[in-house]
């Protein structure tokens, strides 16, 4: 029985496993052996191709292309006309369909609208990728990034908000007032 909404335009290929509560909208295609969890919204004119894993939660907005290789663990946010790569060295002439670089994306990552991840990067968890930047190598945890190449900026809350670490290596995120450390270039949230 199906659990999630497809709109009249959506291409579904036979072969997927849809979660409970999932929405895919006008004219996106999902192709065989993807595995997309509870609870996604799939935007508008968007690709997923074969094998790709999404988690529960992950919101894709319109005209993004999820190529095979990537992996979005839960509440995952992909903005407009971002694009995943998944060959390093495409040719025409020359077939490479076995030789896809695998790309995580991991818990709570937002990646900013026309983004370009190429393969083989992956992305920390709580990462924020600016708006039209490139990413060319591994993304810590919680790190803003931007540009192209991308480059690291600072460091984001798990609530979307700039971190700014005191002499102590503290910082309060502005909106849930949870507090991060900072060590050895790499942040952790205090847990209760």
């Amino acid at each position: 029985m199906k659990n999630y909404f497809a709109h009249e335009t959506a291409v579904i290929d036979q072969g997927s496993n849809i979660g409970d509560g999932t929405r895919i909208w006008h004219f996106s295609h999902i192709m065989p052996k993807c595995d997309i969890g509870k609870n996604c919204n799939i935007g508008q004119n968007v690709v997923i191709s074969p094998e790709v894993v999404l988690g529960e939660n992950v919101k894709v907005q319109n005209n993004v292309s999820i190529y095979t290789g990537v992996v979005c663990e839960d509440d995952v946010f992909l903005g407009p006309s971002m694009v995943f790569t998944n060959v390093i060295n495409p040719r025409s002439a020359v077939n490479r369909r076995g030789s896809y670089s695998k790309t995580i994306v991991k818990k709570g990552a937002s990646i900013g609208a026309n983004a370009t991840i190429v393969c083989g990067n992956n992305i920390g968890q709580y990462a924020f990728i600016g708006a039209g930047a490139v990413v060319v190598k591994e993304v810590l945890d919680y790190a803003l990034v931007v540009g192209n190449p991308s480059k690291q900026i600072g460091w984001m809350s798990e609530y979307g908000h700039r971190l700014e670490f005191n002499e102590y290596g503290e910082a309060i995120c502005l909106e849930s007032k949870e507090k991060y450390y900072i060590k050895n270039n790499k942040v952790s949230k205090l847990t209760k």
